[in-house]
């Protein structure tokens, strides 16, 4: 009952929600990572996540079975967002459900955790003085890269 995507249109909380749920379960949790207005103490006006979109989707459902596995739910939906978004979006949408809340909690505390570690996507944030930065993250285990570094592009 696992479901995982990376998508580059709108992501509809409900509908994600909507893919978890069973008799059993006592509890139903849907996290949001949303865009913010703020970055750093700078004012963001909006930002892009670009992805290796079969490398991500791979990961993507890596982390799930592995919340799964740890926690004793299969009722999970993961769903990352891809390509321009705006202050309030959805980036990431986090459905589980479980016979109890705690599993819930857990299972997509473990999620978010694991996306922020080790999934493909990569953001760029547009600030409201015209510049944008790439964030910087952390490198994917066996990938080559310089890690943490920070790229400012002037608008002129």
């Amino acid at each position: 009952m696992i479901h995982t995507a990376v998508v580059s249109e709108v992501i509809e909380p409900g509908a994600v929600l909507a893919r978890v749920g069973d008799r059993r379960d006592g509890a139903a949790l849907l996290f949001l990572g949303v865009v913010r207005d703020h970055a750093d103490g700078r004012p963001v006006g909006g930002m892009r996540y670009d992805a290796y979109v079969g490398m991500a989707e791979g990961v993507l459902a890596e982390i799930a079975a592995e919340a799964s596995e740890r926690l004793g739910t299969d009722r999970l939906a993961v769903v990352h967002r891809t390509g321009e978004l705006e202050i309030g979006e959805v980036s990431v949408a986090i459905a589980v459900s479980s016979p109890h809340r705690a599993e819930s909690y857990e299972a997509s505390r473990y999620v978010i955790e694991e996306i922020k570690k080790r999934l493909p996507v990569w953001k760029k944030e547009h600030y409201t003085d015209g510049t944008a930065e790439w964030v910087s993250g952390s490198v994917p285990p066996g990938t080559a890269g310089a890690g943490g570094a920070r790229v400012v592009e002037d608008p002129s």
